[in-house]
């Protein structure tokens, strides 16, 4: 159930962008971790699996076993953003939706989370903080995961989001560096969240279809991926397709072939486009790619949607996902990382 009533509110209007269209460009961030990738030596039993090398979508450490336990490893992530609708309910649902999907993109179960909020106490209403908080607790119960409490500021600008805390085993874990020529490529929900949405931060028109997808969990592809036996696995966030494809073919050393046909996307999403509502996150997300993309005869509208920055976006498995669509294949490393077809 929605907000008892609508946000009167334009919260959208608070933020200098939106979801995760905000995230610092992908190329400048890893100007910034250049060299803090290195292992830090750290002494006793949980040695690190997954951490920054690869830019994967979570932390993931291997826990002590007791004699004849079965061997678990603890994922940790955190994820937080400014305003993506303008409900404050709805934006809370979907901030707590894209945090939990960190741990369902490396094949994890969420357990604890607890909440980032960041709000402007003398200008927006605490009654519609409450809203937000409601909204990701709701969420984080319908994924069976704790929310034991949080971090608050006061910030000019309203953010929220969750650090999440979950539990994988750590032989069956999603990582975005085990794909392998042959394996194809499935994307679990469709592409055109970021000029919805910004075109819903312009307009104030509501996408019932995007805050629909942008809520689903993505606990239910997680699960039918690792049953399914894939090992290789990212979710489509701020850096859109092309640039979450990208980075899982340039860990997995290898081509990602993708099928511009094959891929879904939403209703209004193309429209979207060709009225102007792009961000500069998917610009700039577009200019990063393109030195290592082949775009074939793709079009600019296209090559556009396969850049958008999504918020709470579906996984990209290496691998076929029971009812999502198969749209590439990983073949052997060529001159670049993605070839549009």
């Amino acid at each position: 159930m929605h907000s008892l009533t609508r946000t009167p509110v334009r919260l959208t209007q608070f933020a200098h962008g939106g979801g995760c269209a905000c995230k610092i460009p992908p190329g400048e961030l890893e100007d910034v971790l250049a060299g803090l990738d290195a292992p830090v030596t750290v002494t006793g039993d949980t040695p690190l699996l997954v951490g920054t090398a690869t830019g994967d979508d979570a932390a993931v450490a291997a826990l002590p076993a007791p004699d004849g336990a079965a061997p678990q490893a603890v994922v940790s992530t955190a994820d937080f953003f400014t305003p993506v609708v303008d409900d404050a309910y709805d934006w809370g649902r979907i901030a707590a939706a894209n945090a939990l999907s960190d741990v369902y993109a490396m094949g994890g179960r969420p357990v604890l989370a607890v909440n980032l909020l960041a709000w402007p106490r003398d200008v927006l209403p605490l009654e519609l903080a409450r809203e937000v908080l409601r909204g990701g607790r709701d969420v984080a119960a319908e994924a069976g995961c704790h929310v034991g409490g949080g971090h608050s500021v006061d910030d000019p600008e309203p953010k929220y989001g969750m650090a999440v805390t979950g539990l994988a085993d750590p032989a069956r874990l999603l990582r975005n560096d085990t794909g392998r020529p042959g394996m194809p490529l499935s994307l679990t929900k469709p592409l055109g969240l970021g000029v919805l949405n910004n075109r819903h931060k312009a307009t104030g028109e509501r996408f019932e279809q995007a805050v629909a997808t942008m809520v689903a969990l993505n606990r239910d592809a997680s699960a039918a991926a690792l049953a399914a036996g894939a090992t290789c696995a990212t979710d489509v966030t701020g850096f859109g397709l092309l640039g979450h494809l990208h980075k899982l073919a340039r860990a997995s050393g290898v081509t990602a072939v993708l099928d511009t046909a094959a891929v879904p996307f939403l209703d209004g999403a193309r429209q979207a486009v060709r009225d102007g509502y792009v961000s500069g996150g998917t610009r700039r997300n577009l200019d990063w790619v393109t030195p290592f993309t082949d775009f074939g005869c793709a079009d600019d509208d296209t090559r556009v949607l396969l850049a958008d920055a999504q918020t709470s976006g579906g996984l990209l498995v290496a691998g076929e996902v029971p009812g999502a669509p198969v749209v590439g294949e990983l073949v052997p490393e060529g001159p670049h990382s993605v070839v549009l077809r």
